[in-house]
Parts: structure tokens; C-alpha cells; sequence
């Protein structure tokens, strides 16, 4: 009978095996190694990309925050010019009344009136003034209601002065206020 010795071979095949099973375990460690290197690199690579892209973003928004300010300020600066421009255009279409309203007070004021003081504040008129009698101021009053310039003539006081030099014994000194009108005469509507 034969023997065979099975023994080493089975040894063979056990350290081959071990060998294998050794080289196999450093191959996943290296292959695990280089997987977590490679993704740790690749997350810091993604975390440094997103970090600049967002320090872009933070330096653009600077700008456009500057550029928001500086439409701010020229839409405040707009808005003033605007207002001054209404002011100059009031006033330059003022112009013109102004001149008309003292034409109008000397056609309405009656002879044998004139007038010591005058104060306009706003569209309200007082007057101070002397009259030859009576009947002037009231014809006064009546030129001033009938102007299409002026309304609401009101006689605040009336004072007899016998010794004016001017008109005499009859002599009244009067105060008075009227407003001017709100409404625009039509011939001045197609001046304008």
C-alpha cells in the first residue's frame, strides 16, 4: 500500500492561502487609504471652491450695495432738484400776477383815495389808507368786489380825520382786507 503524505500540501495551500488572504487586506487598506484621501480631497477642493465662490459673491453684493446707495442718494438729489425746479417754475409763472395784481389796485382804487400801507401775506391783502369821505371807500370796496382779481372786501375800521390836509373836514382813514381772487380772469388764462 501506498502512502501519500497529504500533510505538506495542505500546508502549501494554508500559507498560500494566508499569503493571499494578507495581500488581499493590504490591497483593501490601500484601496481604503487612497478612497478617504481622495474623498477628503475632494471635499476640501469643494469646500475652498465654494469658500472663493462665496467670498465673489460677498465682494459683488458689496458693489451692488454701493451702487444701491449711490441710486438712493441721486434719486434723494432727483427729487430735490425736482422741487426747486417746481419752486423756480412758481415763481417765474408768478411773475406776471404779481405785476397784474398792482395794475388792478390802481384800477380799482377810486379818486379821492389813496393808500398809506400796504401788506400782502400770502393771498390776503391789508390796506391802510385815507379817504376824501365815505361814499370813496364804499366805491372802493365796490371796484375791489367787482375786479375779477380780487374778493371779499372787508372794512375793518373807518375813523373820521377833520384834520387831514389833504381832502378836507370829511376826511375818513380806513382799514381793509381783501383776499385775491382764486379764480383766473380769462384773458389772462390765454396769456399764460
Amino acid at each position: 500500500m501506498t502512502r501519500i503524505n497529504l500533510l505538506p500540501w495542505r500546508e502549501w495551500e494554508r500559507e498560500r492561502k494566508q499569503k493571499e488572504f494578507i495581500v488581499n487586506v493590504v490591497a483593501v487598506l490601500f484601496l481604503g487609504a487612497v478612497l478617504v484621501f481622495s474623498g477628503g480631497w475632494y471635499l476640501d477642493s469643494s469646500t475652498l471652491r465654494q469658500n472663493e465662490r462665496n467670498q465673489y459673491l460677498t465682494r459683488e453684493i458689496a458693489v451692488l450695495d454701493e451702487r444701491i446707495a449711490e441710486i438712493r442718494n441721486l434719486r434723494i438729489q432727483r427729487e430735490e432738484l425736482i422741487s426747486r425746479m417746481r419752486v423756480i417754475q412758481d415763481l417765474q409763472g408768478n411773475r406776471p400776477v404779481i405785476v397784474r395784481i398792482f395794475d388792478e389796485m390802481v384800477r380799482t382804487l377810486s379818486s379821492g383815495v389813496h393808500y398809506r400801507s400796504l401788506k400782502m401775506e400770502g393771498t390776503n391783502f391789508s390796506v391802510e389808507g385815507t379817504a376824501e369821505s365815505n361814499n370813496r371807500i364804499s366805491s372802493l370796496m365796490r371796484n375791489l368786489d367787482q375786479s375779477d382779481w380780487f374778493s371779499e372786501p372787508n372794512l375793518k375800521s373807518i375813523k373820521e380825520d377833520p384834520g387831514n390836509s389833504d381832502y378836507g373836514s370829511k376826511a375818513s382813514t380806513f382799514d381793509l382786507t381783501f383776499a385775491q381772487s382764486s379764480r383766473v380772469p380769462a384773458d389772462e388764462g390765454s396769456e399764460g
